[in-house]
């Protein structure tokens, strides 16, 4: 493995939205692949009929578009092992299960679903809630290494339902060495004949995985930490088959927690807490459940990549902010943390609040239009990017421009007048209407010529600036809120100015 090209893949299986946890596979592979000059491969693994959904494949692919992790190979840009999803791979997982059986790896097992239950139910106790199809079992069950040759035989040529199970030896210790965790063991004996065949014959994730990843060259493996009981079924594969030496070195992601650190992050917590855990907003088809995404919340894709690097993950300083370039330059999988991560949404919009700031205000124009849309407004691309760079450093969504903004789009419907109204007089009130005559012979517009005329007129009337800063700023926004005044004033323009001037001069005089 030392001398072989750097292949990695990510494997999602088209069941749903793409969760957090799924992107920051896709990211480390990415990370890696990328460090070492080598190839990042789209899988999709499809084998499970049942749970395929319509959508979730162009889904996923739309979602690492955003991130910007795409992919080498896959089925949507082919590659020279194509194909890519398992369900047009169906034929050659035969050829291999059958393989196993022949060597005796593997065997037939004809038992009916209500065989299986009646067995799960017999053999059900105290010490042992859900029994195993395992080297004891077996012994008890219709299959091929219970039934003679013969009766074997005559079954398959009846078409008989069937599956292909893994042997699995009753007693052995197996090692593998993870790039994370070091050398893990496990005794098969606790391990279970897993189908690698189904009746469909469609294979089951573990002899496909298996399969794809020699055939495909893979060359590290890296899968969440749940995966790992399936790991001896997998290593035992390698061996039967006769690839053991070609078998990836494999990684197994610690989880990401929930906040507390109680238990593996679900979209179930997601909606309970209120923050989202899917990449993008996902709808599915069947059930008509919705779910909101990152990307639609007004969370920046590279602000997205960063927080999910630094979920179990470190370069070893205090550093948290990353390029893209930076990450693959400093990553390594032995930074990659044993232990769960908690997630934070705190810590998340933080990320996405550095890169709102440093993002280009056309850019977050673009992406702050449908939010508009949604809301019946209307405003040019330009407006709404002069309005982003006055108050994007108060927004750790790019939604967020609207609550601090929305007095640029429309007039404020409410007015603060509570800190005005001690200390208003008719001085102030002549004031106002004194300069709402200067700032109509203004042809310069300006936050400096508004300024100055405004100071000006204050000092001819005797009366201090900051007594008339804080009224001018309530009748423009409505409260004490929002960035400069003069910046308001200039953004506004002379017409709306004036006129909300006006409006809250009667409201004071009511």
């Amino acid at each position: 493995m030392e001398h072989q090209k750097v292949r990695v893949r990510f494997a999602p299986s088209p069941t749903g939205g793409l969760h957090l946890g799924g992107v920051r596979t896709v990211l480390f592979n990415y990370l890696f692949a990328r460090k070492h000059k080598g190839d990042f491969v789209l899988r999709i693994e499809d084998t499970d009929q049942t749970r395929y959904v319509e959508g979730a494949e162009e889904y996923i692919l739309e979602c690492l578009r955003w991130c910007g992790l795409n992919a080498d190979e896959g089925p949507h840009v082919g590659g020279p092992y194509a194909p890519y999803r398992q369900s047009e791979r169906k034929a050659q997982y035969r050829q291999y299960a059958e393989q196993l059986v022949k060597d005796g790896y593997a065997y037939y097992a004809f038992d009916t679903p209500e065989e299986l239950d009646e067995m799960r139910t017999r053999l059900k106790t105290e010490d042992n809630p859900s029994p195993q199809y395992n080297h004891i079992v077996r012994a008890h069950m219709r299959n091929s290494l219970r039934l003679l040759p013969e009766e074997t035989a005559a079954l398959l040529a009846a078409g008989t339902p069937h599956v292909i199970r893994i042997k699995m030896p009753a007693n052995e210790e197996i090692s593998f060495t993870d790039m994370i965790r070091g050398d893990v063991h496990f005794n098969t004996g606790t391990v279970d004949d897993k189908v690698l065949l189904k009746a469909d014959g469609m294979p089951t994730y573990h002899l496909a995985v298996v399969v794809d990843d020699y055939l495909m060259k893979i060359s590290h493996a890296f899968r969440g930490e749940e995966w790992l009981p399936s790991a001896p079924v997998h290593i035992m594969l390698w061996r039967y088959l006769g690839w053991q030496d070609q078998m990836p070195q494999w990684a197994h992601l610690p989880l990401i927690l929930r906040p507390d650190g109680n238990g593996k992050l679900s979209k179930r917590d997601g909606d309970r807490l209120g923050f989202p855990v899917y990449a993008m907003n996902w709808k599915d088809p069947r059930t008509g459940d919705f779910t909101k995404g990152f990307r639609e919340m007004g969370y920046l894709p590279e602000a997205f990549v960063n927080m999910l690097a630094m979920l179990g993950w470190n370069d070893g300083t205090e550093q948290e902010l990353f390029t893209i370039e930076e990450l693959i330059e400093k990553f390594s999988m032995d930074r990659v943390h044993h232990a769960g991560a908690k997630f934070n949404i705190e810590k998340a919009n933080w990320f996405n609040h550095q890169y709102i700031v440093k993002a280009d205000n056309q850019r977050l124009a673009q992406l702050f239009m449908p939010v508009l849309k949604e809301k019946g407004v209307q405003a040019s691309e330009e407006y709404v990017a002069t309005i982003a760079g006055l108050v994007k450093e108060r927004c750790n969504l790019v939604s967020e421009i609207w609550d601090h903004g929305f007095f640029f789009f429309q007039q404020p419907e409410n007015y603060d007048l509570s800190p005005v109204k001690p200390k208003w007089n008719a001085d102030k009130r002549q004031f106002f209407l004194d300069w709402a005559s200067v700032l109509e012979t203004l042809s310069d517009f300006s936050l400096h010529s508004v300024e100055e005329s405004f100071k000006q007129l204050a000092t001819s009337m005797n009366i201090k600036v900051g007594e008339l800063q804080l009224p001018f700023r309530i009748m423009l926004c409505g409260g004490k809120f929002g960035p400069p005044v003069f910046n308001i004033a200039e953004t506004l323009g002379k017409h709306e100015t004036i006129a909300r001037i006006m409006k809250a001069l009667t409201l004071l005089d009511a």
